[in-house]
């Protein structure tokens, strides 16, 4: 009976007990339910008293006890915050709260379901850090909290969930390092923790982990070299480490170690060395990423065994030697049977593009080649390629035609070839592929007309057909498709006018028919493309007004410059709030200049060249406007001065003739010879520079340059130390080197350039001809040896490199100097010859350009016609330095020395001479800036700018790309593309205001 009485009090106690507990997980949930957000509340309407909690949404129940064992409420997109009564749900076994809302912290009391094996929340806003009670529950098989707001770094305890399978912590803002403890997790399959912060080496402990099916850390700030510990990991499928800054080679037998890997992605690391032929080995490879690295030597041609391989991506490397080798892969890639994407652009592939691409798989869909030294031509059969999509071979050596066959690619959705050699005319079937996005054809040899067919790639966003030889009209079929964002067809030879069409265009961004042969007016309908940011008319002649494009209120950048524009300057244009650059030089616009505004900034507005414009702010010059009256009394003024001025001046020409007469009676050895140097206030005599130079002796030689030496001088009559450039008469040209010299120099005068003192022309003790120069003297000698100090000798080596900012400051004098050369003297000038011994240095290192010896003087309103012929007709400049179209007998222009100056910022920002014996044909100083930038801009970079004067976390990557980006604008190929020296200042300036 006591026996009974006491199983009865047992059984009693037990069904009590589990009474309260069945109450306690209700008013868990209740409790939760509380503060889950208003207006979500209503998708846990049967969390109520008068429904069973076993049939509450999202509760499941166990059979034996009826506790809640699981709570599934992933993607109910539920807000508010997650109560910290879950952690009295005690018999909790699964936990899913993924793809909700739920902000604030994860609780604490998550740490008292010592049962909990399943945890899920990822895709939240949960902050704060992974709460160190977490860890107790020591049954977990899988914890997921990717996708919310974490931080801080990760806790020892992490490696007592000894159970876990998976552990995915990834997108958070967890940093630190990753604890040795994680070693303990040797049940892991899948680790994850992509894109967040952390950083240091990965531990070798990771190799405890030889389960490991799936690695990801990737985006993340890993540095060291490539963990040996991963080799140990021979059950990995797929390993992603993209984006952390791994280094070193990878191991030879890299593919042996590793044969089960599906997804190998260690792209955007600093890698080095050879890619591992034994990667061929992994017969299970589906996607082989290693773009964006330093990898270098051959891509194996064994790749083709791989009969999984779905994406190659190797882009962004040095890999191939520019020979014809290079591309043998792709041969072998025909034999991959799942081939989707291959991804080889921007290395250093050379060869003919093999036929044989023709025949890749009916699955292929994307090759990009560009930015390599890839020749040939592109293969006829290119259209069995059925599934194409993306066909990039842009900035190669390809030759011939596009092939036709391309009609029959319905798939094809971009297409460009821009920067290469190809000719031909435009097929006609480009117009079938009707799915078109971009096509960019620009830079090459192309010629005929612009197929109307064109019209029907409906979905065209960008067609660049622009530095060309194309003719004709410009199709309206083309101006009807609607979608286009950008149109370029600038440097060609098109005629006829502008179709009134272009007003359909409401989504164009950018219009460009700059330098073609169009005419007539512009359309009124113009003023319709309401999406314009940049507007480029220039080289054309169009005539008339300009039509009312007042509506145009996010225009950026106009340009009307060079046509045959007339009537007054329309006032809205005061009115454009985003206006950055407006041209409306040389046309034949009238009357007064608005001051409202954006022309109120003189430095992004031109009007030269409107003989008839008036007013304006003081710093375009012009003459102020004048009512009718005043003009009249202005006129008669104006002629009564003039001929006041004529008569003083032939007096003063008569005085000085007879002066000059009497001079030359008494001349002797040691006088100067007055010639046509009658600018300068005092003469020097051959005796007095003999003196000061010492009798031109070797101890006071600075250098030596084409057509004379430069000595150092102390002239006695100031004790002033100057330069003196002594001009060798025997040498075919000095003279007119001399005169030139002269005639450039005599009216300039800027902050950046060296100064003329004076001249002496006479002759020497031996009766011969002596010409020469004198300048003020720079102490610190030419930029060239300040570039290349291991080329001088100890006693005239500089005492140390120049920073980064020193050569921005020094690109930026050059540059301002050019830009007044070009655009503010009287009479435009052009260099003819700049390079870094013609850039002298003073005592703070402030640039001064020298050597004007090959300058010509340019009519300034018409840049083809001289008024000066004063250097030989065969000196163009130096080799290396001049421009390309110098070297074929075009004629010098501004243009000349942009292209200089853009060798000159390459030369100053990676070390390397022009002429230096690694570049030949077509590999040039600038074809290895162009195929770096922008991701392997630091492997082209001078290591002395990378070494001195930065301060910890410079962006010194940044800034190099950037300040790199307008040499190459400077160096175009094209006179007409490369950049003007008034946009180079004001990009060089904004460089160094961001960067410093």
């Amino acid at each position: 009976m006591k026996l009974f009485l006491l199983l009865s009090f047992t059984v009693l106690m037990l069904l009590e007990s589990f009474g309260n507990t069945h109450e306690t997980d209700k008013q868990a949930l209740l409790m939760f339910k509380s503060q889950v957000s208003e207006e979500k509340k209503v998708l846990l309407s049967s969390w109520n008293t008068s429904f069973p909690l076993c049939k509450w949404t999202g509760v499941t129940c166990g059979r034996k006890h009826n506790r809640v064992t699981g709570l599934d409420l992933g993607g109910f997109k539920l807000g508010g915050a997650i109560s910290p009564f879950i952690g009295n749900l005690s018999f909790l076994i699964s936990l899913n709260f993924t793809d909700n809302s739920f902000g604030g912290t994860i609780p604490q009391e998550l740490g008292h379901l010592f049962r909990l094996q399943h945890l899920n929340m990822k895709f939240n806003f949960l902050g704060g850090r992974i709460p160190a009670s977490l860890f107790n529950c020591s049954r977990l098989l899988d914890l997921s909290l990717f996708s919310n707001h974490l931080g801080q770094g990760l806790p020892s305890e992490l490696g007592s969930l000894r159970k876990l399978v998976s552990l995915d912590l990834g997108k958070n803002n967890l940093n630190g390092k990753l604890p040795v403890s994680i070693g303990n997790l040797t049940s892991l399959r899948e680790l994850s923790f992509l894109e967040n912060n952390l950083e240091g080496e990965i531990p070798d402990a990771i190799a405890k982990l030889t389960q490991m099916v799936v690695f990801a850390f990737d985006t993340n700030h890993f540095s060291g070299v490539f963990p040996p510990a991963i080799y140990n990991l021979s059950s990995l499928k797929h390993l992603n480490m993209f984006g952390n800054y791994f280094s070193g080679n990878l191991r030879p037998d890299f593919g042996n170690l590793l044969p089960n890997l599906r997804g190998l992605y260690i792209g955007n690391n600093s890698l080095t060395g050879a890619i591992p032929s034994t990667l061929a080995n992994i017969s299970t490879l589906q996607v082989l990423g290693m773009e964006l690295n330093s990898l270098v030597g051959s891509i194996p041609p064994s790749f083709g065994k791989l009969q999984d391989l779905q994406v190659l991506s190797l882009n962004h490397n040095s890999l191939g030697n520019f020979s014809a080798g290079d591309v043998e892969f792709l041969v072998s890639l025909t034999n991959c049977t799942q081939l989707q994407v291959v991804d080889v652009a921007y290395n250093r592939l050379g060869g003919d593009l093999p036929a044989s691409i023709a025949n890749f798989s009916m699955n292929f869909n994307i090759l990009l080649l560009r930015n390599n030294f890839i020749s040939g031509s592109i293969p006829h059969d290119i259209g069995n390629l059925i599934g194409l999509q993306a066909f990039w071979l842009s900035k190669n050596l390809l030759k011939g035609p596009i092939p036709s066959s391309f009609g029959k690619l319905p798939g094809m959705v971009g297409f460009g070839v821009y920067g290469n050699r190809m000719s031909g005319e435009i097929p006609y079937s480009l117009g079938n592929i009707t799915r078109l996005e971009t096509l960019q054809l620009s830079n090459n040899n192309f010629e005929g007309i612009v197929p109307p067919s064109l019209g029907k790639c409906r979905y065209l966003l960008d067609l660049s057909i622009e530095n060309n030889k194309f003719s004709g009209i410009i199709p309206k079929e083309i101006l009807q498709i609607s979608t286009l964002v950008s149109l370029n067809m600038s440097n060609n030879l098109l005629t006829g006018s502008l179709p009134g069409d272009v007003g359909r265009l409401e989504n164009l961004g950018t219009l460009s028919v700059a330098h073609n042969k169009l005419s007539r007016k512009l359309p009124e309908t113009l003023g319709k493309c309401l999406s314009l940011e940049e507007l480029h008319l220039q080289g054309n002649s169009f005539d008339g007004i300009i039509p009312d494009i007042s509506g145009l209120v996010g225009i950026k950048k106009v340009d009307f410059s060079s046509n045959n524009l007339s009537g007054r300057i329309p006032e809205y244009l005061t009115n454009f709030s985003l206006l950055e650059y407006l041209n409306l030089s040389f046309n034949n616009f009238e009357g007064n200049v608005p001051t409202e505004g954006k022309f109120k900034n003189a430095t992004i507005v031109s009007v030269i060249g409107n003989q008839n414009l008036c007013g304006g702010v003081l710093e375009l010059r012009l003459q102020p406007c004048f009512t009718q009256s005043a003009g009249n009394s202005q006129k008669k003024l104006v002629i009564w001065v003039s001929v006041g001025i004529s008569l003083l001046l032939l007096l003063f020409i008569a005085s000085v003739s007879l002066c000059w007469l009497k001079i030359r009676k008494k001349k002797n050895i040691n006088e100067a010879t007055p010639s046509t140097l009658g600018f300068f206030h005092e003469m020097i005599s051959y005796g007095d520079l003999r003196n000061a130079t010492d009798g031109f002796s070797s101890s006071n030689l600075i250098g030596s340059g084409s057509f004379g030496t430069v000595f150092k001088a102390l002239l006695d009559a100031d004790k002033k130390v100057v330069a003196v450039k002594v001009l060798n008469m025997q040498r075919r040209g000095a003279m007119k080197s001399f005169m030139a010299e002269c005639e450039s120099l005599k009216d300039i005068r800027h902050r950046n350039l060296v100064k003329l003192l004076t001249a002496c022309s006479s002759i020497d003790f031996q009766g011969n001809e002596f010409r020469a120069l004198i300048y003020e003297y720079m102490p610190n000698g030419s930029l060239d040896m300040w570039l290349h100090p291991k080329e001088m000798e100890k006693i005239s080596r500089p005492s140390r490199t120049l920073t980064l900012l020193e050569r921005l400051n020094i690109v930026i004098d050059v540059a301002s100097v050019l830009e007044y050369l070009h655009v503010s003297c009287h009479e435009a000038i052009a260099h003819c010859d700049l390079k870094p011994s013609n850039v002298l240095l003073d005592d703070d290192l402030t640039a001064h350009v020298s050597d004007f010896g090959l300058a010509r003087i340019l009519l300034k309103f018409d840049q083809e016609t001289f008024i000066n012929q004063l250097s030989s007709a065969g000196v163009r400049g130096s080799i290396g330095y001049a421009a390309p179209e110098y070297g074929m007998g075009g004629e010098v222009s501004v243009h000349g020395d942009a292209y200089s100056f853009g060798i000159l910022i390459f030369e100053m920002f990676s070390g390397k001479r022009p002429t230096d014996e690694m570049f030949g044909g077509d590999f040039t100083l600038r074809s290895c800036i162009r195929s770096a930038l922008p991701e392997k801009v630091l492997d082209v970079a001078d290591e002395l700018v990378l070494h001195k004067g930065l301060r910890i976390g410079f962006p010194v990557s940044d800034c190099l790309t950037k300040v790199l980006e307008v040499g190459l604008g400077c160096s175009e190929e094209s006179p007409a593309n490369r950049l003007e020296m008034s946009d180079v200042v004001k990009e060089l300036i904004i460089i160094k205001e961001r960067f410093f």
